[in-house]
């Protein structure tokens, strides 16, 4: 439902709503319900939510809801939802682009091709959006997101917009190091020219790769591991004789091990459960504690 006049949320544009079951939202069809859910219409309006919250109150940014867990019982506290409010994306001077956090990482790809730009055509492999790219330096087939940033916009708690460079960040393998109570809003990816035919040759190409090696008509939420130093966590995951295991709805991919499917109306418990039996697995097999790429919040149920 959306809030009446009376619920502190009086100058807000866009859709809030109450108990808003996150299964609606995540790319693994669970997750129980948020306090507050909260699609903004444009930037403006996304900064007067934010100071319209209680200081205290958690806040969850989603874009397409993959890499996300949301646990059974919900999450007490705000969710943010980009890939609607937070939509543009245009040609900038020269060979750059800058895009909104809630495009999704496989339209900046199709659009910097159509534009004979060249660099952003593995992101059309990302299954995200720019926003939750940039918050993990998101990659595929060999290429990552922040090595074609240069420059971010970020909010923070108060509804207060910066613009920053790349250089004041500390980027590593799936990992950014990101100021307190700031969230992406925005990027500006310098690329390179190049041929648009080439580029959307390529994007067909490594798609056509991905439908091969990944279940991507299966409910997942992408890898759920990260891949340690000098090796797969899928290979780990194999090896360890992991591949089909299941855990009540859930079941480690057959196509792919370093993915968990939900193919047969798992719960968020069962994910999880099955995520903790895979890590235990590996360590004592291999010796080798993987570290989840996916993000888990909320609570059980």
């Amino acid at each position: 439902m959306t809030f009446s006049k009376q619920s502190g949320f009086e100058a807000v544009r866009g859709v809030v709503r109450h108990d808003e079951l996150m299964s609606r939202h995540t790319s693994w069809q669970v997750g129980g319900p948020a306090r507050y859910f909260f699609v903004p219409a444009d930037l403006k309006d996304l900064s007067v939510f934010l100071q319209s919250l209680g200081a205290d109150l958690p806040i969850l940014w989603v874009g397409l809801g993959s890499n996300l867990l949301v646990r059974d019982g919900g999450f007490d506290g705000a969710v943010i939802v980009t890939h609607r409010g937070l939509s543009r994306i245009e040609r900038d001077a020269d060979a750059q682009v800058r895009v909104q956090a809630g495009v999704s990482c496989a339209r900046l790809a199709r659009f910097a091709s159509r534009h004979g730009l060249a660099g952003a055509e593995f992101m059309a492999g990302i299954p995200g959006t720019v926003g939750g790219a940039l918050a993990m330096n998101a990659g595929a087939f060999g290429a990552e997101t922040w090595q074609w940033v240069r420059q971010v916009e970020m909010i923070d708690r108060n509804g207060r917009l910066e613009s920053y460079p790349v250089q004041s960040f500390d980027v590593t393998y799936r990992d950014v190091a990101l100021p307190v109570a700031h969230w992406f809003t925005g990027a500006c990816f310098s690329l390179q020219h190049g041929d648009p035919q080439a580029g959307q040759d390529k994007i067909r190409s490594l798609l056509a790769q991905r439908g091969k090696t990944q279940p991507i008509r299966e409910s997942s939420a992408g890898s759920v591991f990260r891949n340690p130093p000098g090796d797969h966590a899928a290979r780990l995951i194999e090896a360890a004789g992991l591949k089909g295991k299941r855990h009540g709805g859930a079941a480690v991919s057959t196509q792919h091990a370093n993915f968990i499917i939900n193919d047969q109306h798992a719960s968020a418990r069962d994910i999880e459960t099955l995520i903790d039996l895979v890590r235990d697995r590996v360590a004592t097999h291999a010796g080798v504690t993987l570290e989840r790429e996916v993000r888990f919040v909320g609570v059980h149920r």
